[in-house]
């Protein structure tokens, strides 16, 4: 079988970034049985209410939801089970001095193949207020009425 080469999107959060204010991200292996593999070369996988955790010096992501996969034995496994992230020692630690702060939280922005691996971006993040979001969908909004008035105009200029 020929070697994968890029990256191949399996699922994105996209309400993450409408929720959090994004910090920083970073690009995490994952540690998976060969079902959930499977499950996710399907291209099956939610990201919705995902959100990293550490626990003994190791970052696990809890509730992303992987399905069973269909043509799975006594070998599937569970859903929502918690996953370990592979990380370099020095971004765990960087990650623990951070998220002591008050306010910030892991959570994962997409899940996706790269180079055949199953890779995981995850965030540090502080919530939105909802003021923020308001203020955030506004001027979307109004970029998006620019671009529309903009091409309007080039429209014009050409016709």
């Amino acid at each position: 079988m020929a070697k994968e080469k890029g990256r191949k999107l399996i699922a994105q959060n996209k309400r993450a970034r409408h929720d959090y204010h994004i910090l920083d991200t970073y690009e995490c292996g994952l540690v998976l049985t060969g079902t959930e593999v499977k499950s996710l070369r399907a291209g099956r996988a939610s990201l919705v209410d995902g959100f990293g955790q550490l626990d003994a010096g190791e970052v696990y992501l809890h509730n992303v939801h992987i399905p069973e996969y269909a043509q799975g034995t006594w070998t599937n496994h569970s859903a929502r089970r918690k996953r370990k992230l592979l990380l370099h020692r020095a971004e765990i630690d960087k990650l623990i001095g951070k998220l002591q702060e008050s306010g910030l939280t892991l959570v994962p922005l997409a899940l996706y193949f790269s180079n055949g691996r199953a890779k995981v971006e995850i965030a540090l993040a502080r919530g939105k207020r909802e003021y923020d979001k308001r203020q955030t969908l506004r001027e979307k909004q109004d970029r998006r009425e620019a671009e529309r008035t903009m091409s309007a105009v080039r429209r014009r200029e050409r016709g």
